[in-house]
């Protein structure tokens, strides 16, 4: 009875560790790696750096857009306030010219009439 407990115990044992061997999966260690693994790794690490490089042109290509946006923004506000410059400054001329000739002609009028008073004295 000894015997068979013992014969059943021993082939539990083995069945187990049969099991247990059955269930690891070995991976392949990069030498041990196929033609076939190499080349579908290559492949994976070649689309990860493609894409990788497609998103960082992507994002430098919106960052160029967005500057030339802010830079054409700022040259409409510029040419804007140039603008408002020059009118106000060719505003202020023309009063500067009108009161001028006002004040030519109020001299050309006051010296005429001191002429004229002059002449009559």
């Amino acid at each position: 009875m000894k015997k068979q407990i013992l014969s059943l115990a021993v082939i539990a044992l083995l069945a187990f560790a049969v099991q247990s061997c059955e269930k690891k999966e070995n991976k392949p260690a990069e030498d041990e790696l196929t033609l076939g693994n190499k080349v579908d790794s290559l492949t994976t690490d070649i689309k990860e750096v493609k894409d990788s490089a497609v998103s960082k042109a992507e994002s430098a290509a919106t960052k160029a857009k967005d500057a030339t946006e802010n830079a054409a923004n700022d040259v409409k506000d510029a040419t804007k306030k140039a603008a408002n410059d020059v009118e106000a400054a060719a505003k202020k001329g023309a009063e500067k010219v009108e009161n001028a000739a006002k004040a030519a002609k109020d001299g050309t009028v006051k010296t005429a009439k001191e002429v004229n008073e002059a002449l009559k004295k």
